[in-house]
C-alpha cells in the first residue's frame, strides 16, 4: 500500500507490468500458475486466467499487507482472508473486492467482529466482542452501527434492548444471574452548549429504572407479603448500584456505551470506540475500533 490512492491504482493503461514467471496461453497472456512483482513492489502468487488474477492466490502489498484467497477476474471475490498493516485482519467472503457476506474481523487491539457484513460495513446480524472487558454485544447492525435489537452481555449480568445509531435507546433490561431483572428506559435528550448557541444539539442518554420482576415475568410480580417483597426489591437495587462502584471493568464499558453514566455531558462523554472523552464535534466513525473505514480499503487497489 502506498500512502496515497493514486498510487495504488491499477496502470491497465500501462505497457509497464512488472515482470512475470509462469503459464500462459496461445495468446501470450497469462494463463495458469505464475508469479508476478509489479512496478510497486507488490507482488502475487497464484492463479491467472487471460491474463487475470482468476482463481486462487496470494497478493503482498510492499507495506507488509497481503490477501490470500480466491480471486475473480483482477477482483477479490469468494472465501479470503486479508492482513492489514496495523496488525488487523479479515477472514470471510468477498464480493468484488468488498467485504460481503459472512466474515470475522480482528481489530489491532484484539476486539473481534463476527457475523454479516455488507459494502465493508458491520450490516446484519452480528457479534461484537471486547477483548479487555470480554464483554459482548450480540444484535443487529446497519452500515457500521448497532441498530435493532441486542444484548450486551457482562459477567455477571446483561442489557437486553433495542439500540440506535450505535447506542441503547426506549425500553430494555438489565438482567442479573440470580434470577431478577430491572426493567426501564433509555431517554434521549438533547443539549445545546452555553458558550455557541449555533453548536449542534449534544446527545445524552439517561436511564430510567421502573421495577424489579423475576426474569420468567414481564410484568411486575404480586406477593401476599408486600412489604417483604418491598425489602427484596430494594436490597437488589442496592447490591445493583454497589456493583456499579465495585465492578470497575463492567462498568468502564458500560460507560462506553453511556448505560451507566448519569452525567453524560458533551465535558466528559466517553467515546464508546475508544473510552477517551469527546467533546461532540468529533465523528465517532473516525475512531479506530468498531470502524471499517480504517486501515481503509482504497488504499489496496491491486494492480494488474
Amino acid at each position: 500500500m502506498a500512502d496515497d490512492e493514486e498510487e495504488m491504482g491499477e496502470e491497465e493503461n500501462t505497457n509497464n507490468l512488472g515482470s512475470y514467471e509462469g503459464d500462459r496461453n496461445e495468446n501470450n497472456e497469462r494463463h495458469g500458475f505464475g508469479k508476478a512483482k509489479l512496478p510497486n513492489g507488490d507482488t502475487y502468487e497464484g492463479q491467472y486466467q487471460n491474463s487475470k488474477r482468476h482463481g486462487t492466490g496470494t497478493y503482498r502489498f510492499a507495506n507488509g499487507a497481503r490477501y490470500i484467497g480466491d480471486y475473480m477476474k483482477n477482483k477479490r471475490h469468494g472465501q479470503g482472508t486479508f492482513h492489514y498493516p496495523d496488525g488487523s485482519k479479515y477472514e470471510g467472503e468477498w464480493n468484488e473486492n468488498i467485504r460481503e457476506g459472512i466474515g470475522t474481523y480482528t481489530y489491532p487491539n484484539n476486539d473481534t467482529y463476527e457475523g454479516e457484513w455488507k459494502n465493508h460495513q458491520r450490516h446484519g446480524k452480528g457479534t461484537y466482542t471486547y477483548a479487555a472487558t470480554k464483554a459482548q454485544y450480540t444484535g443487529t447492525w446497519n452500515n457500521g452501527k448497532r441498530q435493532g435489537p441486542g444484548e450486551m452481555q457482562f459477567a455477571h449480568y446483561k442489557y437486553v434492548g433495542k439500540f440506535h445509531d450505535n447506542y441503547p435507546k426506549g425500553k430494555g433490561k438489565f438482567v442479573f444471574k440470580n434470577g431478577y431483572q430491572q426493567n426501564g428506559e433509555y431517554h434521549i435528550t438533547s443539549t445545546v452548549t452555553d458558550d455557541d448557541s449555533d453548536a449542534p444539539p449534544q446527545v445524552q442518554y439517561k436511564w430510567i429504572a421502573h421495577d424489579v420482576t423475576p426474569v420468567e415475568q414481564e410484568q411486575p410480580y404480586d406477593l401476599d407479603d408486600e412489604q417483604a417483597e418491598t425489602d427484596r426489591t430494594q436490597e437488589l437495587i442496592d447490591k445493583f448500584k454497589r456493583k456499579q462502584l465495585t465492578n470497575q471493568e463492567e462498568h468502564d464499558t458500560l460507560q462506553r456505551m453511556h448505560i451507566l453514566s448519569d452525567n453524560n455531558t458533551p465535558e466528559n462523554q466517553l467515546n464508546p470506540e475508544t473510552g477517551d472523552t469527546f467533546d461532540g464535534n468529533e465523528d465517532i466513525d473516525e475512531n479506530r475500533q468498531e470502524n471499517d473505514e480504517i486501515p481503509g480499503e482504497e488504499q489496496f487497489d491491486e494492480e494488474p
